[in-house]
């Protein structure tokens, strides 16, 4: 089993408050710029694009060798999405399409994946929210579908992609448009093949949950989302339970990733919820007025001692994201819970 975070390296809990990360720390997580900004100082703009290309690919080759060092069972990293910024924006992505560039990308990227390999890192995508496969609007689905292979991109300069969720690579989204799964089986033809060998979708807390998954089981890798699954009808699913044995066998043989989070600690009266050996119940904390909106939001840790050790208990089956403020510094938190349990 292997534990793993989101995007970022934190040194310490001050960053999670939103201090300033020590240099240490910042030469490991990349730099964004906006449109605005490119616009309003053309004449800088795509020597600024080049020094955030160089500065991001050199981030995340420092990230991956960090991670590889650490052990096994913590090699694991969502990467961030904005690696190349603008790359699919209109006024700028010309700059992607440049020879010296994308050679560029190409070079360094592969090195990156090569350290993934090497140090048995398993690595992932998730693109942002504005990623809607299965939109209603077909301008908001090709907008998506760019997007969506920007990431392939990425992946495919790594050495992914290749074959079927090769070294456990993913590109992860939610179905989260109302065409619901078919529209996101009437787009896979769309995707090229590297973007179709690494797409697995996950179930959301809202409009599509499991049950909507399940209906790509064929098509598709799943990923589960257990707090998500939670926050959407109150039941802790099993690990023996049919639904995820389906889950699993949607993945052909490699190995599945779970997500796990939290509700926010800071959220939740002491009274009701905070006794760490016990799980939330969904119905009573509804009863007592708390709002669902509310309860999806990530916590800073992992706090809950049930919950963990519930989650853990898939590890037999799964390798888990924990998706938390505290990134990093949650994910060893909860791999020494893995260890006092003898997993």
């Amino acid at each position: 089993m292997k534990i793993g975070f989101c995007c970022k390296w934190i040194d310490n809990v001050d960053q999670i408050q939103g201090f300033k990360p020590k240099d240490s720390a910042k030469v490991l997580n990349t730099r964004v710029t906006t449109v605005r900004w490119l616009n309003e100082h053309k004449s800088e703009a795509e020597q600024r694009l080049w020094d955030l290309m160089v500065h991001n690919i050199q981030s995340i080759k420092l990230l991956v060798e960090k991670v590889g060092k650490l052990d096994e069972s913590l090699r694991m990293v969502r990467i961030g999405s904005d690696i190349l910024p603008c790359y699919t924006e209109p006024t700028w992505g010309y700059y992607w399409t440049r020879t010296d560039v994308r050679d560029y990308c190409a070079k360094h990227l592969g090195i990156v994946g090569d350290v993934a390999r090497n140090h048995l890192v398993r690595l992932s995508f998730h693109p942002g929210q504005f990623c809607v496969l299965s939109s209603d609007s077909d301008s908001i689905i090709d907008r998506s579908i760019a997007e969506f292979e920007y990431h392939a991109d990425l992946a495919r300069w790594m050495g992914y992609g290749q074959s079927w969720h090769d070294h456990g690579f993913k590109i992860n989204v939610h179905i989260a448009g109302k065409r619901g799964a078919k529209g996101i089986q009437d787009v896979l033809p769309r995707l090229s093949t590297e973007a179709r060998n690494l797409i697995t979708i996950e179930n959301d807390e809202t409009r599509h949950g499991l049950e909507s998954s399940l209906e790509l089981v064929k098509d598709v890798a799943l990923v589960l989302d257990i707090h998500h699954h939670w926050v959407r009808t109150g039941e802790y699913i099993e690990p023996t339970d049919d639904r995820v044995k389906m889950v699993i066998d949607s993945w052909r043989g490699v190995r599945p990733t779970l997500h796990y989070s939290l509700s926010r600690e800071d959220e939740l009266r002491a009274d009701v919820i905070r006794a760490v050996h016990v799980r939330p119940d969904l119905p009573s904390l509804l009863e007592v007025g708390y709002k669902k909106a509310k309860l999806r939001a990530h916590s800073d840790f992992m706090w809950n001692t049930a919950c963990n050790d519930w989650a853990l208990s898939f590890g037999k089956d799964f390798d888990i994201q924990v998706e938390s403020k505290a990134k990093n510094l949650a994910s060893f938190k909860l791999w020494d819970r893995a260890k006092e349990l003898g997993l």
